[in-house]
């Protein structure tokens, strides 16, 4: 695969990684639900610091916590809101990409979803993809 870039909607936020994803993801978690306004959330891991944003790129951070009780960071843009990349402190060396905010989302294709005790109920995932009531592991 090639670089990974994104951006969010306003194009403030500008950012790209050279490394391959390590997973791709459903995750139905209420929290997600939240933060996107809608049923779930793509993500792609990537590991820790790979991820490299313009220089005038501004983020917010929002701290939340899971079922853990350990943090979950959610940056977004400053500016127009988008969710950009989430890191969660039980995933360790991983930066979660949203994947709406990806140039490139036609190489998307989910190997797993978790949370899916909380997955509303009319969305539908490939049964193939590997299925968590809560996290992995």
């Amino acid at each position: 695969m090639s670089k990974i870039t994104g951006n969010c909607l306003c194009k403030s936020v500008k950012y790209s990684c050279n490394e391959e994803p390590l997973m791709t993801a459903v995750c139905h978690c209420e929290n997600c639900q939240r933060q996107t306004g809608t049923a779930f959330s793509i993500i792609v891991g990537v590991p820790i610091g790979s991820i490299v944003f313009e220089s005038d790129s501004t983020l917010t951070e929002y701290v939340d916590h899971g079922e853990s009780g350990r943090a979950v960071g959610r940056k977004f843009c400053n500016n127009c809101g988008s969710p950009i990349v989430s890191i969660v402190e039980s995933s360790l060396g991983l930066e979660l990409i949203k994947a709406g905010t990806l140039n490139d989302k036609s190489w998307l294709k989910p190997t797993m979803q978790f949370w899916c005790e909380t997955a509303q109920p009319w969305v539908k995932i490939d049964d193939e993809v590997e299925s968590h009531l809560r996290n992995p592991g």
